[in-house]
């Protein structure tokens, strides 16, 4: 890999700055969901057993480089003091400076230092923030793939300026990617849904290039359907995009990517739980009726597909996921790619924040080979594009 991992890092003794993400949710002042938190506890621990003193750096909210008291990362001590099974010692708390505070830091301690987007050198990537972060630490380690699309002070400038490495959620990350995307066991395919063709148009034209089958579902389906001629009723569709539809399969013919689309489809007159549906062919929409989720025949043509794989991407969902009956489809389909997974005959990984939500509905994140939590960055990265906070780590400071 281009980037180096903490067991390439000498740690002994050395000040090691940490960026993580540990932006979680907050209710009445608690932390309401610490798996952010309890994520970052392998770097955390393999940096303090190998004789390192963490400083965490994060952001929490958008405070939009103003002090803000009720996005204080003070929130977050108590959770991460469970989680790592020691005291957290957060600056904001100290009364010293951040150069203070570290210069005091004892072997076996952990830093918290305060909401890096207090300062409005963050979001600028600003080089005066970078080098008052670098003069506190002797290394630099990214354990926050999901703020490494953004190029701030905390995620960019600074892994210029120390010797640095990717952290082990970091890590496990980019090895997923890796190993789905640049270099992947082959036949692959990719599952994409979602309501809107308009948001996922660099992740399609990536993806064709570099899959063998495509799965489009959801929303996204309906605007291919009506792009080859058919009628989907009143569905969610971008009909104004259908040129666009027709370019997509037409570059995807040109490279060997089968496009999967629908076979038959379930509709109902109304969006609601527990809504009178029916299913019928692709082509045979009632005209008063809209697509809500994908017909059994199209999941066992699916499933069918992923037994030939030995890769599978997946980001978004088939259908309505978050109504029944319209999770049908999703559920199957992913129950499918889970069996296959834990049978060993196929890697899968899965990210986006609907994937990771329908994949727990269906009862089987934990059976993904890879599940990133990571959003936007995850996007990014099958989008093809260069993610400031990992480049950082491959261009940055070695010596």
């Amino acid at each position: 890999m281009p980037w180096k991992t903490l067991d390439e890092m000498e740690l002994d003794g050395k000040t090691v700055l940490v960026r993580v993400d540990i932006n979680v949710p907050v209710e009445d002042g608690k932390v309401t969901d610490p798996t952010r938190i309890e994520k970052i506890v392998p770097t955390v621990t393999d940096i303090l057993e190998a004789g390192g003193k963490p400083v965490l750096v994060a952001h929490f909210g958008r405070p939009k480089g103003k002090v803000v008291p009720e996005m204080s990362l003070k929130v977050t001590v108590p959770a991460l003091e469970a989680a790592l099974g020691r005291e957290v010692v957060f600056v904001g708390d100290s009364g010293k400076t951040n150069k203070q505070a570290v210069a005091e830091m004892k072997p076996g301690q952990v830093l918290l230092l305060e909401n890096m987007r207090f300062d409005p050198g963050e979001e600028a990537n600003d080089g005066r923030l970078a080098a008052e972060l670098a003069a506190l630490a002797d290394v630099y380690c990214n354990d926050a793939f999901s703020a490494a699309h953004r190029a701030h002070a905390s995620t960019e400038a600074v892994a210029q300026l120390l010797p640095n490495c990717a952290g082990r959620l970091m890590e496990a990350e980019l090895k997923a990617l890796e190993a789905a995307l640049s270099d992947p066991k082959r036949p692959v395919a990719a599952v994409v849904g979602g309501a809107k063709v308009s948001t996922k148009l660099d992740l399609l034209s990536n993806l064709l290039r570099k899959v063998d089958y495509l799965v489009i579902g959801g929303g996204m389906a309906n605007t291919f359907l009506a792009a080859k001629g058919i009628d989907v009723g009143t569905s969610l569709a971008e009909h104004d995009l259908a040129d666009t539809a027709r370019e997509v399969m037409s570059a995807a013919e040109e490279v060997s990517c089968e496009i999967v689309l629908p076979v038959d489809i379930v509709v109902a007159r109304a969006f609601e739980a527990g809504a009178e549906s029916e299913t019928v062919a692709a082509e045979a929409c009632p005209s008063d009726a809209m697509i809500l989720d994908a017909g059994p025949d199209s999941v066992a043509r699916i499933g069918g597909i992923f037994e030939k794989c030995e890769t599978l991407i997946w980001n978004g969902p088939l259908g309505a996921f978050e109504i029944p009956p319209f999770d049908t489809a999703t559920n199957a389909a992913a129950q499918k790619a889970a069996e296959l997974t834990e049978a060993g005959e196929l890697i899968s990984v899965a990210g986006g924040g609907d994937t990771v939500s329908a994949l727990n509905r269906a009862g089987v994140a934990d059976k993904f080979s890879y599940i990133s939590t990571a959003g936007g960055a995850f996007l990014e990265w099958m989008e093809g594009k260069t993610l400031p906070g990992v480049a950082a780590l491959r261009t940055g400071s070695q010596d």
